[in-house]
């Protein structure tokens, strides 16, 4: 099970959560509405560490996420949207580093209209849907996910916390297409500071 923590920003915090929980991905919110929001001038110790990168972008323009990449050293761009699949295909061309597409769940999940996506991306990510883009710590009904059609790897989000891994764990048994969490507000001090606590607690948990 892949671990993502979305929304780090602090550098105290980002090193000991290199150095403690080791996260597969380590997610930086690019959107400049996010709490988390992480600016220009975090850019070089940021890029330096040794760590999987992920830049969260909403509707954010190609040249912006491109400049980013390079800026941040990513190794993936988590699309947050209304990117089409137009968009995705030209961003794809451009850049080697995976591209990841967020499907915002608030009622049933429309498989054909993502099927346009299945070939231009590298993972989904299912959170809840929000008009602030994500960060709510709520949950949307997974049952929804009982009918992934696609053989195409995603990471779950929205509202996970401390407790429910064995729910996570009994999902991914059913579905083995999820292959990873993705962390955040309910492992937060504050917005951009995580608990390392917490999240050194559910990484044991989900990976007994």
């Amino acid at each position: 099970m892949e671990i993502k923590v979305c929304g780090m920003r602090e550098p105290e915090n980002i090193r000991e959560l290199i150095k403690v929980i080791q996260p597969d991905w380590m997610g930086l919110i690019f959107y400049p509405k996010s709490p988390r929001f992480v600016s220009l001038e975090n850019q070089a110790w940021i890029s330096s560490l040794e760590v999987k990168k992920v830049g969260v972008f909403v509707n954010e323009n190609e040249e912006e996420i491109l400049r980013k990449i390079q800026d941040f050293k990513l190794s993936a761009v988590q699309l947050h949207g209304q990117e089409s699949p137009d968009f995705v295909k030209s961003l794809a061309s451009k850049t080697e580093v995976e591209l990841w597409k967020v499907v915002s769940v608030k009622e049933e999940i429309e498989w054909d209209r993502l099927k346009e996506y299945e070939s231009l991306v590298d993972k989904f990510l299912f959170d809840t849907a929000s008009v602030s883009h994500g960060g709510t710590g709520r949950r949307f009904d997974w049952t929804y996910l009982k009918t992934y059609p696609f053989n195409k790897g995603f990471l779950l989000g929205g509202g996970l916390e401390e407790g429910i891994e064995e729910e996570i764990l009994a999902l991914a048994a059913e579905i083995p297409t999820l292959i990873g969490v993705d962390l955040n507000s309910k492992f937060e001090v504050a917005p951009g500071l995580k608990n390392i606590e917490k999240l050194k607690r559910f990484k044991e948990n989900i990976r007994p």
